[in-house]
C-alpha cells in the first residue's frame, strides 16, 4: 500500500450504516434477526446482534481496506481457535451462501461485511483500577496470544496501518497537522521525537511476528475470579493484525494499562513480567519497550484528535481521548531512562553497576572514621510522639549530631519517617537518594573525577562520562564550563568561618536532568541504578542497612508456631505506631482501623513514661503489698456497676473469661453454661469451649463440650428472624434448651455473651433480649457473665460498659484488651460474694496480674482516657463515621448494613440485599485494596464479610473521613 493510500485510510469517518440498514443486511445475507446494538470503533462501524439463539456482532468495513485484509484477521482466527493453549477468541460465521467476506453497497457506498461470534466476557473498558494480578494476568494474555501466533503467516500481514509502532514516528507527523493547540502539538512532537531516537537504534534486533496489536482493556473480555477481579482471557477485535514488532505488541497492551494506572506508570510491570515469563523478551526488547509505549501513548491522542475533527459525532473516540491523554501523561510523568532500569529489573536482568575504581575522595580533608551517621529511618530513637512531623527536624537532627562529632550525615537508601506524611492514599517518597553532610564552614570539596563544570542557581553539575554528581551547599573555586581533573579543588563548603554549612550530594547517570531527592519504595530499586549510592565518595557506614522484611517473614515462619497467623498474604512490616497510625519499615503511613487493643493510640508519651518509671522503681507480682494495685482496683470497681466491687486481675480477656467461667461453676455448684452462636470469648480451654465462631474454628459447632450449650445468634440482620421487633422469637429459641437442662435435673452454672455482638461486627442485640435472659437464667441459680472484652470500656461511645444499652446489670464483668493500652492486662469485675466462692479451690494467682507495670499502665489508660475525653471522640467521632457509612448504602449494592456504634462499627457486604448471601471473597480483597491505599482493615463473622471497625478511640474525624474516602474509592473504582 502507498504512503497516500494510507493517508487516505487515516482520513475515513466510520461507514454510515444505519442500525435499520444493517438489519436488512442481517437477514439479506445470514438469515438472522433480532435486536440490534451499536457498538465503539475507531473506523469501523460495528453492531451486536441479539438472538433466541445466540449473539453475534456484525463488521462493516470501508471497502478502502483490501480483502486480503480482512481475509488475514479471520484466518488468524481459525488459527487461534485450532489451538489448545490460545486465548479465547470469537469464531466466524459464513454467511448463507458460504461466504466470510461480504461486499454490500448502501447508499452508493461499498463496503464489506463480516459476522462474528460475539464473545460473552466482562470487558475492561469502564474499570478505572485493575489489581496487580488483572494487570498480571493481562500480560500473560498478551504472551500467550503472541505465541500462538508465533507460527501464522498470510499476506495480508503485510500491510500499511497507522497503528503499526514501526511507522510511529511519520504517521505521528501527519496526525498532529488535526491538533489546534500549538503548546500540545509541540509537547507531542517533541515527544515523539525523543521516543524515536531511543527505538532507532535498537529496531534492527527487534524481532518480527504476527502480532494482533491491540489487545487492550477496549479488546479482552475477562470472567471474576473468586474475589470478583477480572481475569483476562479472551482477545477479540483483529482489525490490527499485522507483521510487526513482537515487543510492539505489548507496548500497545501495557499503554492501554495507563489509563488504570492512577497515573503510576509502573503500574503496568506486573504485566511485563507476567509476559515475559510465559514469552521472554531479549534485553533490546526490553529496552526498546517504554520507548514504544510512549509512541503509541502519542499515536492514541493524536488519532483520537484527528478523528474527532473527521467525525465530531462519534462519541466512542470522544469518550477514549481523556483516558488517551492521562495515558500520554502518564507515560511523560517519568524519564525514559527510570522505566528502562525499572523494566529490565521486573525481567531479572542485572544492570551494571557504575565503576568508581578510579574515583577519589570528595572531602579529603575528612576523616572518613569521623564522621557521625543519624539515623532517620523509620526505627530511629531519635523520634517519638510525632516530633518526626515538623518541617526541619532531620536538619536539626543533623546538626546536633554535628555539634557533637565535628562532621555527620544522613544516609543514602534510607527510607525516612520524616517523609511518611499521614492520610495518603499512595505511599509517599520516603527513600532516599541523596546524602546531606553537615561539617565546617571552608571545608575543601575536590572533584571525585574528571570533567565539566555546569553551574546554576548555586547548584554545581560535575559531568564525568555516563556520572553527574550534583552538590548544592558549595561555594565554587572554578569556572562554570571548566574541564577538572580528579582531585582538582572544586570550592569549599559555604558558611561563615568556624561555623557548620551543609553540603547535599547526589549521583545521577541522565544527563541534562535534575533527579528528585527521594523515591517511592516500589520505584527505589529502579532509581538507585540511576541515581547510586555516594558512600565511594565519603566513606563506609554512608549507606543504610536494606530492610530484611521477606528475611524476616520466613524467619516468623520457620519458629513462630503456624496458628499464630499475620494479617495479609504479603503483610507489611510494621515497625512503629503514632495516634491512630501504623509505620512500615519503608516509611509507608497506615490508618489503623482495627487495633482496639491500643484504645488510647499508638506511642502514647504518657504510658511510655508511666511505665517506665514503674518499672525502675518495682515490678513484681500482687501477692506483695504495693499502693498500685489497691488504687487500680479501686478505680476499676468505681466504674462498675454497685455492688460489683471485687477485682481480680490477670493478661488478657481469655484468662478473664476463663476466670468468670470458673467463678459461674464454683459458686453455682453446676457445669452448665450458656453461650450464643457465632461468638468467640477466648484461646483457653474454657473460653474457646463457649467460642463457636466458625471463622475462628470451622469445627467449633462439632467440637463443643457437653456442658456448652449454644443457642441462636439473635442477628437482627442476618439472622434466623429479623429486624427490631424480633426479641420474643429470638428468646423462643431459648427454651427448649432451657427445658433439656431441666428435665435432666442438671442445674444451670450460668450464660456468657457479648453485651453487643463484637464478633458479627458490632450488632446491638434486640431490645429486651438480655433482660429476659438475665432472668432465667438467675431463676435457676446460674450467673449472668458479660463479656465486655472488646466492645466496653467506652468504645461505644454512648455507653461505658455494653451491657448498660440493654438496661441490665450483670453478676461477672469481663475487660481486657484496651484497658492496658497494648499492655496484657485483663480484668473480672464482680461481688464479694461470688469471688469469695472461688476460695472453695484455693486461692487464686496470676504471676503478672495485678502487678506494679500493669496496675500503673491501667490506671494511666483511664486517666488519659478522662484527660483527653476518649468515650466523648468515640460517641462524636463514630457517629459522624457510622453515617458516612451508611450513606454508602445508596449507591454500592455490595453494601449491605452499617452496624454497632461509637468506635465499634461493623460494616457488612453482601451480593444480594434479599438473599443476604455474604460477599467473603469480596470482602477479603476489598480489605487488600484498602492496604494498598494505606487503611489497615480487617474483616470479622462467620462469613467474614463484615469490616470490623475499631480504631483507637483517638480517632479524629479527618481520619474517619480519609477511611470513609478511601472505603467510596475502592467501591466506586473496584478491587
Amino acid at each position: 500500500m502507498t504512503d497516500e493510500a494510507l493517508l487516505d485510510r487515516m482520513a475515513l469517518p466510520r461507514p454510515d450504516v444505519t442500525a435499520s440498514e444493517a438489519a436488512d443486511i442481517l437477514l439479506t445475507h445470514y438469515g438472522l434477526s433480532g435486536t440490534l446494538s451499536e457498538l465503539g470503533s475507531q473506523q469501523d462501524r460495528n453492531y451486536r446482534l441479539d438472538t433466541e439463539d445466540g449473539r453475534y456482532v456484525l463488521k462493516i468495513c470501508h471497502a478502502a481496506y483490501e480483502t486480503q485484509e480482512l481475509e488475514a484477521q479471520n484466518a488468524a482466527l481459525h488459527h487461534l481457535r485450532a489451538k489448545a493453549d490460545a486465548p479465547r477468541v470469537p469464531n466466524v460465521m459464513a454467511s448463507t451462501e458460504g461466504h466470510e467476506i461480504v461486499p454490500v453497497s448502501v447508499r452508493g457506498q461499498d463496503y464489506q461485511v463480516r459476522l462474528l461470534e460475539f464473545l460473552e466476557g466482562d470487558g475492561l473498558t469502564h474499570r478505572a483500577y485493575l489489581a496487580p494480578a488483572s494487570v498480571a494476568a493481562l500480560g500473560a494474555l498478551c504472551a500467550r496470544l503472541a505465541a500462538a501466533l508465533a507460527d501464522f503467516t498470510h499476506p495480508g500481514l503485510d500491510r500499511s496501518l497507522q497503528w503499526d509502532l514501526r511507522r510511529a514516528g511519520p504517521v505521528a507527523v501527519q496526525l498532529l497537522s488535526s491538533i489546534s493547540d500549538s503548546a500540545a502539538r509541540d509537547r507531542i512532537a517533541k515527544t515523539m521525537v525523543m521516543a524515536v531516537r531511543r527505538i532507532q537504534p535498537l529496531a534492527p534486533s527487534l524481532r518480527l511476528q504476527a502480532v494482533h496489536h491491540d489487545v487492550t482493556d477496549d479488546n479482552v473480555v475477562s470472567r471474576p475470579d473468586a474475589h470478583g477481579r477480572p481475569v483476562p482471557d479472551g482477545v477479540i477485535d483483529f482489525g490490527d493484525i499485522i507483521r510487526g514488532w513482537l515487543v510492539g505488541d505489548l507496548a500497545v497492551t501495557c499503554a492501554s494499562l495507563l489509563h488504570q494506572a492512577d497515573g503510576d506508570p509502573f503500574h503496568i510491570l506486573p504485566a511485563v513480567k507476567a509476559y515475559h515469563e510465559i514469552y521472554p523478551l531479549i534485553e533490546e526488547e526490553l529496552k526498546a519497550l517504554w520507548p514504544l509505549i510512549v509512541a503509541r501513548a502519542v499515536i492514541l491522542v493524536a488519532s483520537s484528535e484527528q478523528q474527532i475533527s473527521i467525525d465530531p459525532d462519534n462519541d466512542y473516540v470522544r469518550g477514549n481521548l481523556e483516558g488517551e491523554r492521562r495515558i500520554f501523561d502518564t507515560a511523560m510523568s517519568v524519564p525514559f531512562e527510570l522505566m528502562e532500569a525499572a523494566i529490565l529489573k521486573a525481567a531479572g536482568l542485572h544492570i551494571a553497576d557504575v565503576d568508581t575504581a578510579d574515583w577519589q575522595s570528595l572531602l579529603p580533608e575528612i576523616d572518613p572514621a569521623s564522621i557521625a551517621y543519624v539515623d532517620l529511618g523509620v526505627q530511629s530513637p531519635h523520634f517519638s510522639d510525632g516530633n518526626w512531623l515538623a518541617a526541619d527536624m532531620d536538619w536539626r537532627l543533623l546538626a546536633r549530631a554535628a555539634a557533637e562529632s565535628g562532621t555527620a550525615a544522613t544516609r543514602y537508601g534510607e527510607y525516612r519517617l520524616s517523609r511518611a506524611g499521614l492520610h495518603h492514599a499512595k505511599a509517599q517518597a520516603t527513600y532516599a537518594l541523596h546524602m546531606d553532610v553537615c561539617l565546617a564552614a571552608g571545608s575543601v570539596v575536590a572533584a571525585p573525577f574528571a570533567g565539566r563544570i555546569t553551574w546554576y542557581d548555586q547548584h554545581l553539575v560535575l559531568t564525568g562520562g555516563d556520572m553527574k554528581l550534583h552538590i548544592d551547599g558549595i561555594d565554587l573555586s572554578v569556572d562554570d564550563g571548566s574541564e577538572i581533573a580528579a582531585g582538582q579543588t572544586l570550592g569549599t563548603v559555604s558558611g561563615e568561618t568556624s561555623s557548620l554549612g551543609g553540603l547535599r550530594l547526589q549521583l545521577c547517570s541522565i544527563a541534562g536532568f535534575e533527579p528528585p531527592l527521594f523515591a517511592t519504595p516500589e520505584q527505589a530499586e529502579a532509581w538507585s541504578a540511576l541515581c547510586p549510592s555516594p558512600s565511594v565518595l565519603i566513606g563506609p557506614g554512608a549507606d543504610a542497612p536494606k530492610p530484611e522484611t521477606s528475611a524476616l517473614l520466613e524467619l516468623r515462619r520457620a519458629h513462630f508456631a503456624s496458628p499464630q497467623k499475620n494479617y495479609y498474604a504479603h503483610p507489611p512490616r510494621i515497625e512503629r505506631g503514632w495516634k491512630e497510625h501504623l509505620f512500615d519499615i519503608e516509611g509507608r503511613a497506615y490508618l489503623d482501623m482495627v487495633n482496639n487493643v491500643t484504645i488510647l493510640g499508638h506511642g502514647h508519651p504518657r504510658m511510655a513514661e508511666a511505665i517506665s518509671q514503674q518499672w525502675l522503681m518495682l515490678n513484681t507480682n500482687s501477692r506483695f503489698h504495693y499502693a498500685a494495685v489497691a488504687e487500680f482496683s479501686e478505680s476499676l470497681a468505681s466504674l462498675a456497676p454497685d455492688g460489683m466491687d471485687a477485682v481480680f486481675l490477670v493478661n488478657s480477656g481469655s484468662e478473664a473469661n476463663d476466670l468468670a467461667l470458673r467463678l459461674a461453676w464454683v459458686h453455682s455448684g453446676q457445669r452448665n453454661m450458656l453461650c450464643l452462636l457465632e461468638g468467640y470469648h477466648g484461646w483457653s480451654m474454657a473460653s474457646d469451649a463457649v467460642s463457636t465462631s466458625i471463622a475462628d474454628n470451622p469445627q467449633a459447632l462439632t467440637t463443643r463440650p457437653d456442658w456448652v450449650h449454644a443457642v441462636v445468634s439473635p442477628n437482627t440482620y442476618r439472622g434466623q428472624f429479623r429486624g427490631p421487633e424480633s426479641t420474643a422469637d429470638y428468646l423462643g429459641t431459648l427454651t427448649p434448651v432451657l427445658e433439656a437442662i431441666d428435665a435432666k435435673g442438671e442445674g444451670l452454672a450460668g450464660f456468657i455473651a457479648e453485651s453487643v455482638y463484637g464478633n458479627a461486627g458490632g450488632i446491638p442485640l434486640p431490645d429486651g433480649y438480655l433482660t429476659e435472659i438475665y432472668r432465667q437464667v438467675r431463676e435457676r441459680g446460674g450467673l449472668c457473665i458479660a463479656d465486655e472484652v472488646q466492645v466496653g470500656y467506652g468504645r461505644l461511645g454512648h455507653y461505658f460498659w455494653g451491657f448498660e444499652q440493654q438496661g441490665v446489670v450483670p453478676d461477672i464483668i469481663t475487660i481486657a484488651k484496651g484497658m492496658g493500652d497494648g499492655h496484657p492486662l485483663g480484668a473480672v469485675i464482680t461481688t464479694k460474694e461470688i469471688a469469695a466462692s472461688l476460695e472453695k479451690e484455693g486461692y487464686f494467682f496470676s504471676s503478672s496480674g495485678g502487678s506494679p507495670v500493669s496496675c500503673v499502665a491501667g490506671m494511666t489508660v483511664l486517666d488519659v482516657m478522662a484527660e483527653e475525653r476518649l468515650q466523648d471522640n468515640a460517641r462524636e467521632v463514630g457517629d459522624h463515621l457510622k453515617a458516612r457509612l451508611a450513606a454508602l448504602i445508596d449507591s454500592y449494592p455490595i453494601v449491605g448494613a452499617v452496624h454497632g456504634m461509637g468506635l465499634y462499627l461493623g460494616l457488612e457486604f453482601v451480593r444480594d440485599r434479599t438473599t443476604l448471601e455474604p460477599a467473603t471473597e469480596e470482602t477479603a480483597a476489598i480489605c487488600d485494596r484498602l492496604l494498598e491505599l494505606g487503611v489497615i482493615m480487617q474483616p470479622t463473622g462467620d462469613h467474614l464479610n463484615v469490616l470490623k471497625i475499631k480504631p483507637p478511640l483517638c480517632l479524629t474525624e479527618g481520619s474517619a473521613d480519609f477511611f470513609a474516602n478511601m472505603l467510596e474509592k475502592v467501591l466506586a473504582e473496584g478491587w
